[in-house]
């Protein structure tokens, strides 16, 4: 009997198996780009093993997904070709993303367009989408579940919240990768212990220390990863580099068949080998990025109170930086880094409770609980929001002093 599967070898999930119809999207050059994207931008040039990328993610997330939908299967909540929507959903979630991943949504956020969008279009007006039809696919409920807009909330939750798969395998990737301790979860007991009541993700009772320890692995993560002080630095240079150049390049108006050539290596190639006068700025960040000559951290501190996130607008504060200071406003960086604690729902809103079973003598039970009940969960709930201001090596001393000058008073 033929084989219709590949088994690939992956450092965090061991065998990852794909079937022949997911292998034709996977082969697919549009699906090939996010070997070309790393996951985590620059963090790379922070912690050198970092060099994993969207693809790897993207398959680990539909192996996740796809552990998750046979535990649903078991309950009798899903059926097998319910999982292999939801496998197909988890591959394709990632496919939008631009070059520097996240970096690249702040500079398009202007234009208001989202790497979601990007991804829509992708799986519906591609040879993605075609892919998907030929194999009996609904290319638009695919992209509905992928980007949490499908009437089945359970499916979408699976893909993308609180309990996804999406965080389960950039959590472990992500720490495997740069070697952070923080990211150790318990993703097979999480899945094992899914359930739905009322069209709605739910955990068993039983698995809720998990689901807390991963609360508090993510919110470990971007403190010592995601938000690092040097990380962001490069990020911040990447991101001025994007900024100059937009006009020139266009990054914010690409149609879809543009969009797919824009890889990290691409963009930095464009940048640093465009003979343009007005990009001399843009090209000295890549350059120095290339080469990892960072900004300097002058100043650093923890914001937990929106009113003080109000009054340190960025664009007054650097202002009021260089004033004080004596130095160019052009070379003085605010960096204001904001997640929520607890992830967003599909839906983009704050995620403010978790549903929670128990079967006892057989009948089952449901309760929703406030996450701000969870006594490790409320600890940390809110926005973390860390508050920089950067500038290269030669102005450091006059702009740490203007920093403390203006920061410190503020309540």
């Amino acid at each position: 009997m033929k084989k219709n599967y590949s088994d690939i070898i992956d450092p965090i999930h061991d065998f990852i198996r794909v079937y022949d119809h997911e292998l034709e999207i996977i082969d697919n050059p549009i699906f090939q780009r996010l070997r070309r994207i790393r996951q985590l931008s620059g963090a790379h040039l922070t912690y050198p093993s970092a060099q994993h990328t969207r693809f790897e993610h993207s398959l680990g997330v539909m192996h996740i997904a796809s552990q998750a939908g046979q535990a649903l299967k078991e309950k009798e909540v899903l059926k097998s070709h319910d999982i292999e929507v939801l496998r197909v959903a988890g591959l394709l979630h990632d496919i939008g993303h631009g070059p520097f991943s996240h970096l690249f949504e702040e500079i398009i956020q202007k234009k208001k367009i989202s790497h979601e969008d990007f991804g829509k279009n992708l799986i519906l007006k591609s040879v993605i989408g075609d892919i998907l039809t030929k194999n009996g696919y609904d290319k638009k409920l695919i992209s509905d579940i992928a980007f949490g807009d499908s009437k089945y909330q359970y499916l979408n939750e699976i893909v993308s919240g609180y309990l996804s798969a999406d965080m389960m395998d950039y959590l472990l990737r992500d720490g495997y990768f740069t070697g952070a301790e923080h990211a150790k979860i318990d993703h097979k007991r999480l899945t094992q212990s899914l359930d739905v009541h009322k069209k709605k993700l739910a955990l068993e009772k039983s698995a809720l220390y998990s689901f807390e320890s991963m609360m508090h692995s993510r919110y470990q993560m971007f403190k010592a990863v995601y938000f690092h002080k040097t990380v962001r630095s490069a990020e911040v240079m990447l991101l001025e580099a994007l900024r100059l150049s937009d006009d020139e390049f266009g990054f914010t108006s690409f149609k879809i068949d543009e969009f797919v050539k824009l890889t990290d290596e691409y963009v930095l190639s464009m940048i640093l080998s465009s003979l343009s006068p007005k990009l001399k700025r843009a090209r000295q960040f890549a350059k120095d990025y290339q080469n990892r000559k960072l900004l300097k951290c002058v100043y650093e501190r923890i914001l937990t109170s929106k009113t003080l996130l109000e009054k340190t607008k960025t664009n007054e504060l650097r202002s009021s930086l260089s004033k004080k200071s004596k130095v160019d406003e052009n070379e003085i960086f605010v960096d204001s880094s904001v997640t929520p604690s607890i992830p967003l729902a599909p839906s983009k809103k704050e995620s403010k409770q978790i549903i929670l079973t128990t079967n006892e003598n057989g009948k089952a039970q449901a309760q929703e609980m406030p996450i701000s009940k969870l006594p490790v969960v409320s600890a940390i709930s809110g926005f973390m929001n860390i508050l920089r201001i950067y500038t290269p090596q030669k102005s450091r001393k006059k702009v740490e002093i203007a920093a403390k000058s203006i920061l410190n008073d503020l309540k």
